[in-house]
């Protein structure tokens, strides 16, 4: 088969059921058939964020909101990447941010964005200012224990 649409889907199956190399080939061969399908990049962005392929990943999610600029998720990924990065010794919390403004501004009930932008706030020393994101947060989903537990712990050590 030569859809493009057919190769994305096999590598999304092959994503979910941790077929990584698989998974790559057929999106590679979905992005060789229409290379201006946001979709596809994002995708193989997870697969090689995965796969620890970390700077592969942020170029298929930069290529992807360059197609949509719309692509909350990928903004959201992007950041999460940064933020998580073991491998490198500064990363740079203050683009993370930029991903993580636009993606609450694309969608202001994204929890995961609103959670991340307390932690970069956090990693900044801004306590206040991740205050605000996790109340921001904790007025949506009131229960989150993970907002709870952090609001907690800034509180108690930071704040005092």
């Amino acid at each position: 088969m030569s859809d493009y649409k057919y190769y994305l889907d096999e590598g999304i199956v092959d994503f979910r059921n941790g077929k990584y190399s698989n998974a790559l080939e057929n999106i590679d061969k979905s992005i060789e058939m229409k290379d201006d399908w946001e979709i596809s990049y994002f995708y193989r962005g997870a697969v090689n964020q995965a796969l620890g392929n970390y700077d592969d990943a942020m170029l298929d999610y930069t290529k992807a909101i360059k197609i949509n600029p719309k692509m909350t998720d990928a903004y959201y990924n992007k950041a999460y990447i940064t933020l998580s990065r073991k491998d490198i010794d500064n990363p740079n919390i203050e683009n993370a941010i930029k991903d993580l403004e636009k993606a609450i501004e694309l969608d202001p009930n994204f929890i995961d964005a609103l959670y991340a932008m307390a932690a970069a706030y956090k990693k900044l020393g801004d306590y206040h200012k991740s205050l605000e994101y996790l109340e921001m947060l904790l007025q949506i989903e009131p229960q989150a224990i993970n907002a709870k537990a952090l609001k907690n712990l800034i509180l108690k050590k930071y704040i005092i």
